[in-house]
């Protein structure tokens, strides 16, 4: 797995990450600043298509419900009317953005995304490579949008 290290907060007032991939190369990058440690950390809703993401980018602790056979993860995509989850297996942060690799919980699907910390405090994620996440709405699948803004809430 994945290793984060925090170092101290620089003088611009952004904090440092180093991240350790799981191919053992050191990448750097910094969070926005006026931004701390909780800007990759929370729950992040679209309400148009009924859609979430739980999310804990440095300390990667999320337990995908009902799934806890993954461990603990970066976070997970799910939606209100499918109980299917897309789960975040790898992310690296750089400046206010983060690249994920995510994957569908019978692992037959994955893909590659972007979440940006945008300046108005949404997050937009935006779907790069490989499959289009879907979900089941009415016994139909409905691809999500390749470009998704959604905005941090208090988990219900």
């Amino acid at each position: 797995m994945s290793a984060i290290l925090q170092s101290p907060v620089f003088a611009s007032g952004g904090q440092a990450l180093s991240h350790i991939c799981n191919t053992g190369q050191l990448q750097t990058g910094t969070i926005p600043s006026g931004n701390d440690s909780t800007t990759f950390q929370g729950h992040l809703e679209n309400t148009e298509y009924q859609v979430w993401m739980d999310i804990n980018f440095n300390k990667k602790n999320i337990l995908v419900p009902n799934q806890e056979i993954f461990g603990e993860v970066p976070g997970y995509f799910g939606a209100k009317r499918d109980t299917r989850k897309w789960i975040i297996s790898d992310v690296t942060i750089s400046e206010n953005s983060a690249t994920l690799t995510i994957i569908n919980d019978y692992g037959s699907e994955d893909l590659t995304a972007r979440l940006t910390y945008a300046p108005d405090g949404s997050y937009i994620l935006e779907q790069l490579s490989g499959s289009t996440i879907r979900i089941v709405v009415n016994k139909k699948w409905v691809k999500i949008p390749k470009k998704l803004i959604l905005v941090k809430q208090q988990k219900k």
